[in-house]
């Protein structure tokens, strides 16, 4: 058998991240083989991570960024608010996205789950890569992100223009900017009233004629009632309708026509993406 000396036992710590006993422990298991003992610290993760998934994951940090013409939101899950904030594992979530960008991934991978994996046996606490989103961003549109507070709320926008030369201009960037935090601040659900889907809209038309039965007026006044609540749901739920963050006496939409024509381009919202930490995607 080996020596079993201090500066092995660091050895193995600096090339596996485990703790100082886990490695000592493999060591003696080992006989001293280093190899050995590095296998067998592999196999004390891979079962810890197998012991710790069935614990709930109701915490986690949401991160985001635009780069070489991608645009990238990713959640990753842990059980407790105290990890989300531990340097490692936002040191995790930067990596996994550096990791999509430079191999144009766009969803969970065995590559990515096996960091998470990794870090699951360090830091012997449940944790998941939740939520991938990515989205191109081409040489016509300019990306822009926002993350709220500790990663609890995490947005990516994607503004497409006529000009490509206009995306350089401060107040098409400020515009790329505003709209990121606009949607992290009201969240909507859907772009305009064009893009929502039929089911919803028939199940929200169906909740407002019950509700409009009662009323003691003719059919055609009732039905006018039903379309005027739904018309001020989706100036609520709908972001080209919603009353722009920085100024809610114009809708969103209109602070794109105002920019637009302050810059001589046509502006769109071609994309846009939230996630929010510990929620169901």
């Amino acid at each position: 058998m080996a020596a079993i000396t201090a500066e092995l036992v660091k050895r193995l710590r600096d090339a596996t991240g485990a703790g100082m006993m886990d490695c000592k422990k493999a060591l003696m298991k080992a006989d001293g083989d280093f190899d050995a003992a590095a296998k067998i610290l592999k196999e004390m993760g891979l079962a810890a991570v197998a012991k710790r998934s069935d614990r709930a994951t109701d915490n986690g940090r949401v991160f985001a960024r635009i780069s070489d013409g991608k645009a990238v939101l990713l959640e990753i899950s842990c059980e407790t608010d105290f990890v989300a904030r531990n340097d490692d594992f936002i040191a995790l979530g930067n990596e996994l996205i550096t990791d999509i960008i430079a191999n144009g991934w766009t969803s969970p991978n065995d590559q990515l789950n096996a960091k998470v994996d990794g870090l699951i046996s360090l830091i012997k606490e449940n944790m998941h890569l939740k939520s991938v989103v990515v989205e191109d961003v081409p040489a016509d549109s300019i990306g822009a992100s926002y993350i709220h507070g500790d990663g609890v709320l995490g947005v990516i926008t994607v503004l497409k223009a006529s000009k490509p030369e206009v995306l350089k201009n401060p107040v098409v960037e400020e515009l790329a900017h505003d709209i990121a935090l606009h949607v992290a601040a009201f969240t909507p659900q859907f772009l305009s009233d064009k893009t929502v889907t039929k089911e919803y809209e028939e199940e929200q038309l169906s909740i407002f004629r019950v509700q409009a039965a009662s009323l003691d007026k003719p059919e055609k006044v009732k039905e006018g009632i039903v379309r005027g609540k739904l018309s001020k749901l989706y100036s609520e739920i709908c972001l080209l309708d919603q009353a722009f963050v920085k100024d809610d006496k114009i809708s969103v939409a209109q602070k794109l026509k105002e920019v637009s024509k302050a810059v001589g381009a046509d502006l769109e919202i071609a994309s846009y993406h939230f996630l929010r930490a510990g929620v169901e995607a």
